[in-house]
């Protein structure tokens, strides 16, 4: 391979790029983040990063959720104690159907930058450039916002560590605090049009955590005191390279260059090309990188791909997020997986059960339905532990206010209108992401009761 550096990128073909017109402004922009304090820090990095091992050997479970696209007019203190209030309950439940550490990752503080199908949009005979996220230019249709401008770049950065500051306060003054889960309640619960049943379990489930810590415990994870509190990571898509690699550096101490504008970067299935920019960057960043992994991915091609991004197969790397659609699974998941078992490559399979599963109504209003996103999970089950595996983690993209953007779990497509908010794809809303964590729990606690204990240990064993 050819010598990396955080701007090797360059040299290679780059998928959903965007023209800026102000060079100077570009080039002085990119300068100042490469100056500023890093928003995450190696340490924090390397953490999540031994806990995704974890995770691949089936000692935890992933939750990674939050909005599709962040906006920075949604910056706001109670936007943001919702998504980490959703992830606490979801990551509770979890907890206590599957009896293992549940890793949180939000998308969150730094989500700003957007994938689109076409470069331009039209309206009523007008031809723009297509929203790519505040990161990139802005919603409204009119030339001035969708103008590609240097300086939203700044922005996002600055609103990123105003978020990540404000869940740091959070979680350091006992917000997430495991012995307090009645304060995690959202403010709508009691009005949410949750099930008897489900409102009845997880309030249950609040008043016995104690169990819960117990049960930790009994794996091995810590002691009562030291699980007062709980920790978040953050993810966002690695889109614009610009971003990135200006806040890409080495740290002292520690070898290779972390990517310290989140904790786990990921990949987006538009921008995975084996000789594009984005796979260049990548490879290089000592982070965690998560690869989105679409229906037409062929075997081969998703192998050459990590060994271009992991060549040493390294622990906690590579995290596979499956996206195959609720009708593709069965058919195009299974021998991604059985070529990736026969090469020993450690992944960790999570399955994105969003993506694959849009579709439009007939006003033309993009929605999902929770029942063909439940599918989807429950195939991705289905297909790992047929294999022998397992699957390590789920990606929502889900918010804890009251929205109305995906249809069942008690909403109809005539239901849709009356809070549609998202500036992109459509999102679960609280009692759709919290049912959806019930049923996942339901699924890890058959699956726990059906897996026979380890073997003993050869060392252990007589010997005749």
């Amino acid at each position: 391979m050819s010598l990396w550096t955080p701007d090797s990128w360059k040299g290679f073909p780059l998928q959903q790029d965007v023209p800026y017109d102000d060079e100077a402004g570009l080039a002085a922009v990119e300068r100042k983040l490469e100056s500023l304090p890093p928003l995450v820090t190696s340490w924090e990095v390397e953490k999540l990063k031994g806990l995704v091992a974890d995770a691949q050997a089936d000692k935890r479970f992933l939750l990674q959720g939050g909005d599709c696209a962040e906006t920075l007019a949604d910056c706001r203190p109670e936007n943001i104690a919702n998504k980490l209030k959703i992830l606490l309950q979801m990551s509770l439940v979890l907890v206590h159907g599957g009896k293992k550490p549940v890793i949180r990752v939000g998308r969150f503080a730094g989500q700003y930058a957007k994938p689109r199908s076409s470069p331009e949009e039209e309206r009523d005979g007008v031809r723009l450039p297509s929203y790519f996220g505040d990161l990139v230019n802005g919603a409204d249709f009119t030339k001035e916002a969708r103008r590609a401008d240097p300086r939203a770049m700044l922005n996002a950065y600055m609103h990123s560590a105003m978020t990540l500051n404000f869940i740091r306060s959070l979680t350091a003054g006992g917000f997430a605090d495991l012995h307090h889960p009645e304060q995690w309640d959202l403010a709508f619960l009691s009005r949410a049009e949750l099930s008897a049943e489900v409102r009845a379990e997880y309030t249950n489930m609040s008043r016995t955590l104690a169990e819960a810590v117990r049960f930790m415990e009994a794996l091995g994870e810590r002691t009562v005191d030291q699980l007062t509190r709980v920790e978040f990571f953050t993810s966002h898509e690695g889109l614009n390279l610009r971003y990135e690699s200006a806040q890409t550096r080495k740290v002292p101490r520690r070898k290779g260059y972390y990517d310290l504008t989140t904790h786990m970067p990921w990949i987006g299935e538009r921008t995975r090309a084996e000789g594009g920019a984005h796979v260049e960057f990548f490879r290089g960043i000592a982070n965690t990188v998560g690869v989105k992994l679409g229906p037409k991915v062929a075997p081969d091609e998703a192998l050459r791909l990590f060994e271009r991004l992991d060549p040493e197969n390294t622990p906690g790397k590579i995290v596979a997020i499956t996206r195959m659609g609720r009708a593709n699974v069965e058919t195009s998941l299974p021998p991604l997986v059985e070529a990736i078992r026969r090469e020993g490559r450690r992944v960790l399979f999570v399955c994105d059960p969003m993506h694959g599963n849009t579709k439009s109504t007939a006003s033309g209003l993009k929605t999902r339905d929770f029942g063909d996103i439940l599918s989807e999970v429950e195939s991705t089950f289905d297909v790992l532990e047929a294999s022998g595996g397992h699957l390590g983690g789920v990606h929502f993209e889900l918010t804890g206010e009251d929205v109305t953007e995906c249809t069942g779990g008690g909403l109809r497509e005539a239901d849709l209108d009356k809070n549609y908010v998202s500036v992109c794809d459509p999102r679960l809303n609280y009692r759709q992401a919290l049912e959806m964590a019930f049923l996942i729990a339901r699924r890890l606690a058959k699956r726990r009761s059906s897996v026979p204990p380890p073997p003993e240990d050869s060392e252990a064993r007589p010997r005749g």
